[in-house]
């Protein structure tokens, strides 16, 4: 009880870290003068998924045994199957809520169709390199996943240029709660979120191995569904609200960038510090959410837009995970 205990407040502790960090990063976002393409894909949803990048380097690094490399890839693969598939479900049922209609939604086509490319691509690569004979070949995949990131990075701020930005969007700094925030403190409130965060992964890491043992199951299994739904999922109800306001590329956006950070940079990690070789019920989880995004992909590419019940389809997929998951335990 003390673990479960334990395993709670080091979720809280990672989502208060994830919240100030993420609000610090918008407030960068803005001081940059950056449109919502590059805040959405790259700013907001990099700043959420920080407690998924820690999480697995610290277990990676720090965790006995072979537990470590499990939470590790278990928290790595798990954001982007969570992204691809539950985060889509959530969005598709706010705007069937919201707007008690299936119509088309009112997104940037451009944005949305070339998060989903490089998804598709790099995670793809990602998969591959665990069949890979030798580690030298593998870290070639790493620096191609690395590399297409920064590609991804480049377009992304270059295209947003000119875009309106989005004053009307953003809550008070938290560190600068009298006005416009200095730059200098917006990178202090970065930094002390990320030194949060460490602390609630550490406190995580250490409470998964205790009741994985005290329950009986896999570290795995806690770790690709426990860790996305408790740091990723909560940040991705600001696509509820964006949807709310109507801003849908901001809340697409604020998935897919998340889904091509996780997929790309991520993975690179996980690659260079682990034998990467993924186990069966790891390889359903990645090809459950390339088979979700390619599905978007190609609606999108036909229709240039989104629909909301399509998007729901990504729930499916979550549940064929949990399904095969539970059979496992």
């Amino acid at each position: 009880m003390i673990d479960i205990i334990l395993l709670v407040v080091s979720l809280g502790v990672i989502l208060l870290g994830a919240e100030v960090f993420t609000n610090g990063i918008e407030w960068l976002g803005r001081k940059l003068n950056l449109g919502e393409g590059a805040v959405g894909s790259i700013f907001a949803a990099v700043g959420t998924a920080l407690p998924e990048t820690l999480i697995p380097i610290l277990a990676i690094l720090t965790a006995s045994g072979s537990s470590g490399h499990d939470i590790g890839i278990g928290a790595i693969l798990g954001a982007p199957f969570m992204l691809g598939t539950l985060a889509f479900f959530v969005t598709g049922i706010a705007v069937l809520i919201f707007r008690r209609t299936n119509r088309p939604m009112y997104i940037h086509p451009e944005v949305i169709e070339r998060d989903l490319k490089f998804f598709l691509i790099v995670y793809l690569l990602a998969i591959v390199a665990s069949f890979l004979p030798t580690h030298s070949l593998k870290m070639l995949i790493v620096i191609v996943l690395v590399g297409a990131y920064c590609a991804y990075v480049y377009r992304t701020i270059k295209s947003s240029h000119g875009e309106a930005n989005l004053e009307e969007e953003l809550p008070v700094c938290y560190f600068s709660r009298r006005g416009e925030p200095k730059l200098i403190v917006v990178f202090v409130q970065i930094i002390a979120a990320l030194a949060i965060i460490i602390v609630g992964a550490e406190l995580f890491i250490n409470s998964v191995q205790a009741v994985s043992t005290a329950a009986g199951i896999s570290v795995f299994i806690l770790a690709i569904i426990i860790t996305p739904i408790a740091t990723e999922l909560p940040e991705k109800f600001n696509s509820v609200l964006w949807v709310r306001r109507g801003k849908d590329t901001l809340a697409m956006g604020n998935i897919t960038g998340a889904m091509v950070f996780q997929s790309s940079v991520i993975p690179a990690i996980g690659i260079s510090l682990t034998s990467w070789v993924l186990e069966p019920l790891a390889l359903v989880s990645a090809l459950l959410a390339l088979a979700s995004a390619s599905l978007q992909y190609f609606i999108i590419v036909k229709t240039k837009t989104l629909y909301p019940a399509i998007l729901m389809i990504g729930g499916v997929f979550y549940a064929i995970f949990l399904f095969l998951s539970l059979r496992a335990i």
